[in-house]
């Protein structure tokens, strides 16, 4: 097939611009009268915005980088914990109080408020004072996330 073997749809009908006035679209070609629009060539820039400074250039550079596979942790907190009252708390049990939304995105367990229920907790990360509070109740924190692996040492040559 080649170009022009290809069939135009019956339904379309071509505008001839600037072809006369009885043409509907003569003389201007609708582009109005004078002005930078009006001319040939092409347009203005993307991002031009009449002469004032880019919004690019306004704006500050970003810093740093964003990681590829950023882990975004649900958060909960010891109090939230406190007031459930249960002994042993996971994700469905969180899910079922309307503590997190998602089930499969990772929970977190951090260290605000206190806890005096002795209770067996299980999150994918929790911080240090999180699990110091939890085992001063009496209670236990199993964190089931994976450990962060080491980095291998490189052979100085």
């Amino acid at each position: 097939m080649k170009i022009h073997e290809l069939d135009t749809s019956k339904s379309t009908k071509i505008r001839r611009l600037g072809r006369g006035i009885s043409a509907g679209q003569g003389k201007t070609a609708g582009r109005g009268t004078k002005g930078q629009n009006s001319r040939t060539g092409s347009k203005f820039k993307p991002g031009f915005e009449g002469g004032q400074t880019k919004l690019a250039m306004r704006l500050p550079k970003s810093r740093g980088f964003t990681p590829l596979a950023r882990v975004e942790y649900q958060v909960v907190n010891l109090n939230d914990i406190e007031d459930l009252g249960k002994k042993t708390v996971n994700a469905e049990v969180l899910k079922e109080a309307g503590l997190i939304r998602k089930l499969n995105s990772p929970v977190k367990l951090l260290g605000n408020g206190t806890i005096k229920v002795a209770a067996s907790i299980t999150v994918d990360k929790a911080s240090q004072s999180a699990v110091k509070a939890v085992e001063k109740a009496g209670g236990k924190v199993i964190v089931t996330a994976k450990p962060k692996a080491e980095k291998a040492e490189k052979d100085a040559k």
